[in-house]
């Protein structure tokens, strides 16, 4: 599969892109040349490989959840520097 010049065009107007003519000239290479080597890739037998979605395996560590006792809120604000009512009070960050 070969791009045309027109359809490189056409792609940089989709991404909003403004390209001189030695650009598109340029990028319709490169662009062909990966293309190339993706159809290079498409030669190999991959029916016994199974699919993946990662190159590693992983796995979440979450941990289950539990509930415990929390800290007493007034115990808390009483450590805090600021407060306003029920609530800390923090610099304005803008």
């Amino acid at each position: 599969m070969k791009l045309s010049k027109p359809e490189v065009e056409h792609i940089a107007f989709l991404a909003r892109l403004q390209l001189g003519t030695k650009e598109i000239e340029t990028i319709t290479q490169q662009l062909n040349s990966i293309l190339g080597y993706m159809e290079k890739l498409s030669e190999l037998d991959t029916s016994g490989i199974e699919p993946t979605t990662h190159a590693l395996h992983l796995s979440n560590a979450f941990r289950e959840d539990r509930v415990v006792p929390s800290l007493d809120r007034d115990e808390v604000l009483d450590l805090a520097p600021d407060q306003g009512g029920s609530a800390f009070v923090v610099p304005k960050v803008i």
